[in-house]
């Protein structure tokens, strides 16, 4: 059997996607099955690791090359923090298939007595309050602030649960990197990072949530409310203007909107820009466009050194691989790369469920909390845990 497989569909692919041997992302382009590790990309060992990412996975690519080995690309998964190791491999087999379609698949069983806030959202509500002080008295514009639910759960199998995601929002980023020692990183972003197909790159920066509702009338009156609401367009274009900006570096006819639209998940409305042009240098790959961009400030703050300061001192956990980027370069430059959000980490201590909301000068703490609580909602619908108290 070849390296390198075409299936029929993603369904194909979801179905034959096995937690510890196989990494599987999906997009509406189609999905991509990676089975095995013919090759890991080596950790950098510096601080700014991040920095010569795509230098050192183009060189894991040339040794594939210079191997015949079939498969040319690298999948997985890069950390928050520039100087944690990302998980990259060159599989030992690729499949792709098509993109997911929208489909009811079974949740997974699972035996949660209970959830651990981390911090408690009294906690966060704190951590808020303290950071808009500290954006009132100049010392940033903007911080993005998570917290995270903790599970205790024994035999935890994340298949069930990633079908489930890409099945509830097959126009989203579905993701499971197995991460070693039992680990396993899923989850369904919402949200573009960059990808370059050609000479194409697009970009979907997303900043500005509502929680959906189940009534008609009141989902679409919270949709024109984000949309019109003041605070939510500036927190959408304080990221959009720097995606554009990094961009235009890299691209020729850069055609950024000029007014946000309204895109949708099964749990969230997002203020949405779709960024799109031409690369002026085929030489840059989706990786090093993906580096330059991360993190924007959907998921860090601005000025990013201050916010990332600011995350280290109000955040009570490690962030891991939580709103880093997740996806696949191949050899010639392609390649798509999602913002690691709507996700968990899986390991035999449990699961840990992850969601930040953007805080700016007049963000409500309480408000905050109502938006991590909705978006824990994707994974926690996901998982089969119906009305759980995490606010």
């Amino acid at each position: 059997m070849t390296a390198v497989s075409t299936a029929t569909t993603g369904a194909e692919l979801l179905a034959g996607y096995q937690p510890g041997e196989s990494s599987l992302f999906a997009s509406p382009r189609g999905t991509l099955l990676a089975e095995g590790t013919w090759f890991a990309v080596p950790p950098s060992g510096r601080p700014d690791g991040h920095a010569d990412l795509a230098r050192r996975v183009e060189a894991v690519l040339g040794v594939a090359e210079a191997a015949g080995h079939e498969v040319r690309t690298v999948v997985g998964a890069v950390p928050f923090a520039p100087g944690a190791d990302a998980r990259l491999i060159v599989p030992q087999r690729l499949r792709r298939g098509g993109a997911p379609v929208a489909a009811d698949h079974r949740r997974s069983a699972l035996g949660i007595a209970g959830l651990r806030p981390v911090p408690t959202p009294e906690g966060y509500r704190a951590s808020v309050a303290r950071a808009v002080a500290e954006i009132r008295a100049g010392q940033y514009t903007k911080v993005v602030l998570a917290r995270s639910l903790h599970a205790e759960v024994t035999g935890f199998d994340p298949a069930p649960v990633v079908r489930a995601l890409a099945g509830r929002d097959p126009g989203g980023y579905t993701f499971a990197v197995d991460l070693g020692a039992g680990r396993t990183l899923f989850g369904a972003s919402p949200e573009l990072l960059v990808a370059r197909h050609g000479r194409t790159v697009t970009a979907n920066p997303l900043a500005g949530s509502a929680a959906r509702s189940a009534d008609p009338a009141e989902d679409r009156r919270r949709a024109a409310a984000l949309l019109a609401s003041a605070k939510d367009r500036h927190e959408h274009a304080v990221v959009s203007e720097q995606v554009a900006s990094v961009l235009r570096t890299y691209c020729t006819d850069l055609d950024v909107p000029a007014e946000p639209s309204l895109v949708a998940t099964a749990t969230m409305w997002h203020l949405s820009t779709l960024v799109t042009g031409e690369i002026a240098d085929p030489a840059v790959s989706a990786l090093e466009l993906a580096t330059a961009l991360h993190p924007t400030p959907a998921v860090c703050g601005t000025p990013t050194p201050a916010a990332r300061a600011a995350i280290g001192r109000l955040e009570e956990f490690d962030r891991g691989f939580y709103t880093g980027m997740v996806g696949w370069v191949d050899a010639s430059g392609d390649g798509e790369w999602a913002v690691t959000i709507r996700c968990a980490t899986a390991s035999p201590e449990g699961l840990d469920i992850y969601a930040g909301a953007g805080v700016v000068g007049d963000s409500d703490p309480r408000a905050e909390l109502a938006e991590t609580t909705a978006k824990l909602g994707t994974m926690l619908t996901a998982l089969g845990v119906e009305n759980a108290d995490v606010a």
